[in-house]
């Protein structure tokens, strides 16, 4: 089937950010600095490339943040076995750091153009990549639009669609059949998603469902010399991670922790922000809470009065996950839609949870049947939990049926992969 015509909407939407060009560089160098994204670097927003273009094909992948990149790293490897070049954009800067620590030796990574015509063009002029891979749900106009004129193979791959997006996306039904029509292929995390998209599209010839790819990526990694000097000081303490805890949710994982220190005394809190340059309030916030604490970014050393450790650092959550036997999972607590909890599973752990995680909702609906994690609602119920589950046999059966999901959980990524590379023949 064909690209479906484009409409007033996308015709409006391409001349609004047109005009608008300045304005939304301007909002995006704002939140570039308010994340202390490499300024040298910001020009990549614009369509401004820092690299020049390897010879050869070439497959753009698009991930927006840090889960999303975490979940393609995996598939990036695999795309790159037979010498196949991979640029990877990102639009946070955290997920541009993670990207400089993670990517396979000769994949190139440099920030999205913003979804200006001009950015975008001058994008494409440079790069003129062989296949577009947008992941999960990065439906950008003017990319889409701009890069299949061209001739450019599009895909999108773990594909999702909250039950907002798709109330949204039924409003605009002909802008999104168009945008959609534009896809060679869709690889969709549920068959929702997939019936979903179809009836937006009217087409179920190029969507099709291959599992959520956050399932099938490999454990977080960790450095084995950190476990063996940290190991030793943590041993004899009851101890629980408060992990990619967003702006709201520290007040809560302290309150959390009154509870837990009123029944373990010496019980330790690893507080893992999701944004580490947070750091500096957090701090603030949790003295003025009246806590004993150390701070990772700091080099201080857990203390035998360490009552909360401030692991303000990037790309080391596996470490955490490793040392700790008990995990809350952020991002629940706050409107953000919560965060990957494939990852704790894959260090055994007992598996904490809010109940706001929309963009998880699928993950966490299994592994709550599987008996490998727990909802909790508030400060009050995630203490009680915690402090119950110190050193209790509750707490050894989350952490085995946490192992046991995980080792079951599979995604495609072979025929992902091959999906993919055929787009380009």
């Amino acid at each position: 089937m064909g690209a479906a015509p484009l409409t007033l909407t996308y015709h409006l939407y391409r001349a609004v950010t047109a005009l608008a060009a300045p304005l939304a560089l301007r909002a995006a160098r704002k939140r570039f600095i308010a994340r202390n994204g490499p300024m040298t670097r910001f020009p990549e927003r614009n369509g401004r490339f820092s690299e020049p273009r390897p010879a050869g094909p070439l497959i753009w992948l698009h991930a927006v943040s840090v889960g999303e990149f975490l979940s393609i790293l995996d598939l990036v490897r695999d795309l790159t076995q037979d010498g196949t070049k991979v640029l990877v954009t990102t639009t946070t800067s955290s997920a541009a750091e993670l990207a400089a620590q993670r990517l396979p030796s000769g994949v190139l990574h440099q920030f999205a153009p913003v979804d200006t015509p001009g950015a975008v063009r001058r994008f494409l002029d440079h790069w003129h990549p062989d296949l577009a891979v947008f992941v999960e749900s990065e439906i950008w106009p003017n990319q889409i639009v701009m890069a299949h004129k061209r001739g450019i193979p599009l895909a999108l791959i773990n594909a999702r669609l909250s039950g907002k997006s798709l109330e949204q996306w039924q409003k605009h039904r002909s802008t999104a059949r168009a945008l959609l029509s534009r896809f060679s292929r869709i690889l969709c995390q549920t068959d929702t998603t997939r019936n979903a998209l179809i009836q937006l599209s009217s087409d179920d010839d190029t969507i099709e469902t291959t599992g959520d790819m956050k399932a099938a990526a490999g454990a977080l990694p960790y450095d084995p010399s950190e476990v063996e000097r940290l190991a030793p000081l943590l041993a004899k303490r009851p101890l629980w991670v408060a992990s990619s805890t967003h702006e709201g949710e520290e007040d809560q994982v302290s309150a959390a922790h009154r509870a837990v220190i009123r029944e373990h005394a010496d019980a330790l809190l690893i507080l893992v922000p999701r944004h580490p340059e947070r750091g500096d309030a957090i701090e603030a916030l949790l003295k003025q809470k009246g806590w004993t604490i150390a701070r990772r970014s700091r080099g201080d050393l857990v203390a035998p009065d360490t009552q909360v450790y401030l692991a303000d650092t990037l790309g080391e959550t596996g470490l955490w996950y490793h040392l700790s036997p008990i995990v809350l999972v952020g991002g629940s607590f706050t409107p953000v839609g919560g965060h990957n909890p494939y990852e704790p599973a894959h260090f055994g752990c007992a598996i904490l949870h809010g109940p706001l995680y929309a963009n998880f909702t699928l993950a966490y609906e299994a592994m709550r049947a599987a008996g490998a994690c727990e909802e909790v609602e508030d400060a009050a119920a995630l203490g009680g939990a915690v402090a119950d589950l110190i050193r209790s046999d509750r707490q050894q059966n989350l952490a085995r049926n946490a192992s046991a999901f995980i080792d079951q959980a599979g995604n495609n990524r072979a025929g992902v992969v091959s999906s993919l590379i055929s787009l380009m023949k």
